[in-house]
């Protein structure tokens, strides 16, 4: 079984900002694969979830914020009995030029206090990280990363960063990760 998580923040605020690549992902991917079925909220593992009927595939998205992220994981994992070599964690990198993304294992942005608490709550990084670049930054207006990810992204920045989500959904459909 794969456990696909992405990560952002709740709520309406956040709904459109850099950080939430990971939401966008994960609903994208939960549509695609079953079109109407919905997002089941369990408080216990404080996520909501989607599990596909084969029950080889759960996809949640953690109901903690960001950088509490290992709370809702590690109790994913446990619950799901999934080893962390199966462990997809979906996450903005600011390391990545917005409009491109990498799927690598154990290997992740310098700074990002989402996967440090995942981390940090496993007690390992040997876990797969989709990390999808949101850096648009000009390099003579090089805002603060943390600041920068809670902006919602522009008009032209949706447009990129859906053609990624896309692309990643793709990929997954083809069991390229």
């Amino acid at each position: 079984m794969k456990l696909l998580v992405g990560l952002g923040n709740l709520g309406e605020k956040f709904k459109n900002n850099r950080h939430n690549v990971g939401f966008m992902v994960v609903d994208k991917l939960r549509s695609t694969i079953c079109c109407d079925a919905e997002w089941v909220e369990n408080k216990k593992l404080k996520a909501v979830v989607y599990r596909t009927e084969t029950a080889d595939l759960v996809l949640a998205k953690p109901q903690t914020f960001m950088n509490n992220s290992g709370e809702a994981v590690s109790k994913l994992i446990n619950w799901f009995k999934v080893n962390p070599e199966d462990l997809y964690v979906i996450h903005d990198d600011l390391d990545i030029k917005l409009g491109e993304y990498k799927i690598q294992k154990g290997k992740g942005p310098k700074l990002h206090y989402g996967l440090q608490s995942i981390e940090d709550t496993l007690g390992t990084g040997d876990f797969w990280r989709v990390r999808v670049g949101v850096d648009n930054r000009a390099s003579d207006d090089r805002i603060a990363g943390e600041r920068y990810v809670l902006e919602d992204l522009t008009e032209y920045e949706k447009g990129v960063v859906d053609r990624v989500v896309s692309e990643i959904v793709e990929n997954y459909s083809h069991e390229r990760f």
